[in-house]
């Protein structure tokens, strides 16, 4: 077995032991809350009194801001390896390959602002 493997193992190992162990240490000892509060059966723990119901219809565009969020962080997720692998070596073949991917989000982007999905009123 290699090296890389063994340190493997035992990190999974030790750390299984630790989980285990926790939960075993809190049941023999009984460790519990020794009153239950009364905040903890309100809607919110936070503190604040809760106001009417908390089925609050949200608008749509909520969830198209947050829609384009997870594009242009997919889009972060994948350039990101790519420059890294890119070094030296890389040619104007990958440059353009990379720009006609950025290029394709933007006219997205673009149309969602020209349709004003991303204005607040």
């Amino acid at each position: 077995m290699s090296p890389q493997w063994s340190a493997a193992l035992a990190f999974v190992l030790v750390a299984a032991v630790v989980a285990v162990g926790t939960l075993m240490a809190a049941r023999v000892f009984g460790v519990k809350a020794r009153s239950k509060p009364p905040s903890r059966d309100l809607t919110y723990e936070c503190g604040e009194e809760p106001e009417g119901s908390a089925w609050v219809r949200f608008h749509p565009r909520y969830y198209v801001v947050a829609l384009m969020f997870v594009v242009f962080d997919v889009e972060t997720a994948f350039i990101l390896p790519w420059a890294l692998n890119l070094g030296p070596r890389g040619g104007g073949l990958l440059l353009v390959e990379m720009g006609l991917f950025v290029g394709v989000l933007l006219l997205g982007w673009g149309y969602a602002v020209r349709k004003g999905a991303l204005t607040w009123q």
